[in-house]
């Protein structure tokens, strides 16, 4: 039913609780896994606009190899247990590049968790998975994910 699940994750425990889960369906399915991390651009707001911060190269790429050598821990677990996986890391919007990376990559599922944030903390900091819930145009696995 699902040949490939996309797991965004953000390198927090919580954002982690997503595991076991997508671990169960790739193993019913036969699926493979493809892990991404979105790091984001440095924004400096001006009020009404944002305005980007221009990042040397070097420093860029040092991020994604941060995030990819993260997203290779969580894949050798997979791999332990005969999950095919990939990884991804991009620099960009998270929702835009979830989307995208779902879109591009011919993804069945996407799977993740959500922070549970409510009222104005989700005003104030915004939510990935409801941005994610609002655009996506296929399966969303969405787990709420709390503090131990």
């Amino acid at each position: 039913m699902y040949k490939k699940i996309l797991v965004p994750l953000d390198g927090s425990g919580r954002a982690e609780k997503i595991l076991p889960h997508v671990e169960n369906l790739a193993k019913v399915n036969g699926s493979e896994v493809v892990f991404l991390k979105v790091v984001q651009p440095i924004i400096i707001s001006d009020g009404y606009k944002g305005i980007l911060v221009d990042e040397s190269r070097g420093e860029s790429r040092r991020k994604v190899d941060n995030a990819l050598e993260y997203l290779s821990g969580i894949e050798d677990k997979f791999n332990k247990v005969g999950i095919t996986t990939d990884k991804i890391s991009m620099i960009g919007s998270i929702v835009t590049t979830i989307i995208e990376v779902s879109k591009n990559e011919s993804m069945d599922l996407i799977a993740m968790a959500s922070h549970g944030r409510s009222g104005l903390s989700r005003v104030f900091y915004g939510s990935v998975a409801a941005g994610v819930l609002n655009a996506v145009d296929r399966p969303l696995l969405l787990i709420r994910s709390r503090v131990d």
